[in-house]
């Protein structure tokens, strides 16, 4: 079956105006600004937008696709997030990470829950190990996994000034770069090293000290949760600026917090001057995100959404900042990054990963790979298990 999308006003991320959009099977076999005359022997589903504003899928560089959580004991271990909680926030690519538990938790599993997100119509990855050095892998090496596995991308989410981190050395983070660099040479995957940054006080100090003790590229260094304290995104810019892929978080902050918003956060990366390519936003979907006392124990958990992502989009939206500006960050950027040449645009050859917005702003549809998963704003497939 084709699609033939009419009437539609795309940003691509870019604005291109009012364009004509052909899906054939996963792909965009063709888009321009008439209306193209088909075969009529061709069987066509022809869908008027009417001047409806279609942007690409949001790619989610962080997610925990098989649950995170565990702090508090085996009670607390998130469950895998169902697939129509990806598609119904506008999330058609994502990248699974293991968290702190990474031990009852494994990447053999984070490979199987990405595989069945892709059975299900989603497109997905996902990185090997997890908060600890040395990380668990499938073959042995990280740069064997990235090889041989061909969901796995990269190496993370590693854990720098955390109290729940391995409490690696410079010489062991280098190493897991190398390995990770080394094994996107060979592949032509990512091939970064994804960490998680906590709240201690010594910040982003290895990753610079990284970049001047070693020749890795700084793209292989991709610290996320930058925006968690204010000082520690200052510290992020000026990683930027340097060269990393720094990737904030799209959790809530209260008033008063010791925090920026992913919204905040994205304004005052803009305001720098920073490189504008050198910024993402992920959800932690289904990661805890939780409250620890002085002696490490948790006091209070929430579960990440990948619903903050578009709602952050939104926010900036209504803040005045043009779409073409805020869409990177949650697409193109993403893609770049992780090395997925065919998502983050809208463009011929590229996956058919598009959303249709309402007159608000709202996500109405979502097509994943050629094929609809939310129709005026109602998830019409479901994961396997869903309800």
């Amino acid at each position: 079956m084709l699609v033939l999308l009419t009437h539609c006003t795309v940003f691509a991320p870019h604005p291109l105006g009012r364009q004509h959009l052909l899906i054939a099977g996963d792909r965009v076999a063709w888009m321009g600004p008439d209306v193209p005359a088909l075969p009529n022997t061709l069987a066509v589903e022809v869908m008027d937008l009417d001047g409806a504003v279609v942007v690409p899928g949001l790619v989610d560089g962080h997610a925990h696709l098989s649950g995170g959580g565990g702090e508090s004991g085996p009670q607390s271990k998130v469950p895998a997030p169902f697939l129509s909680r990806y598609t119904s926030a506008g999330v058609t690519s994502v990248v699974g990470v293991l968290g702190t538990d990474d031990t009852t938790r494994t990447t053999g599993e984070l490979v199987t829950a990405a595989n069945g997100l892709v059975a299900e119509g989603l497109s997905a990855w996902c990185h090997t190990g997890g908060y600890h050095v040395p990380p668990v892998t499938l073959t042995g090496s990280v740069r064997g996994d990235i090889a041989f596995v061909d969901r796995i991308i990269g190496v993370g989410e590693v854990a720098i000034a955390d109290h729940r981190s391995s409490q690696p050395t410079v010489q062991e983070l280098l190493r897991l770069a190398s390995e990770a660099h080394v094994g996107g040479l060979m592949t032509g995957k990512a091939g970064v090293l994804h960490l998680h940054v906590g709240d201690g006080l010594r910040g982003l100090a290895q990753i610079r000290e990284m970049l001047a003790t070693s020749e890795l590229p700084p793209r292989v260094f991709n610290p996320t949760h930058v925006n968690r304290r204010k000082v520690l995104f200052d510290e992020a810019v000026e990683l930027a600026r340097a060269g990393c892929v720094v990737d904030i978080t799209a959790f809530a902050v209260g008033e008063g917090e010791d925090a920026w918003s992913a919204a905040d956060a994205l304004e005052r990366f803009w305001v720098a001057g920073a490189p504008l390519s050198n910024v993402t936003v992920s959800s932690d979907g289904g990661g805890c995100l939780p409250t620890f006392d002085a002696d490490g124990r948790v006091v209070a958990m929430e579960v990440g959404d990948a619903g903050t992502l578009w709602r952050t989009v939104q926010t900036l939206r209504e803040r005045g900042h043009a779409l073409e500006q805020v869409l990177p960050p949650f697409t193109s950027n993403v893609a770049d990054l992780l090395r997925l040449p065919r998502k983050g645009r809208l463009a011929v050859g590229h996956d058919a990963d598009l959303l249709v917005l309402d007159e608000h702003g709202a996500i109405r549809d979502v097509m994943c790979r050629g094929v609809w998963h939310v129709r005026d704003g109602k998830p019409i497939r479901r994961g396997t298990f869903e309800l």
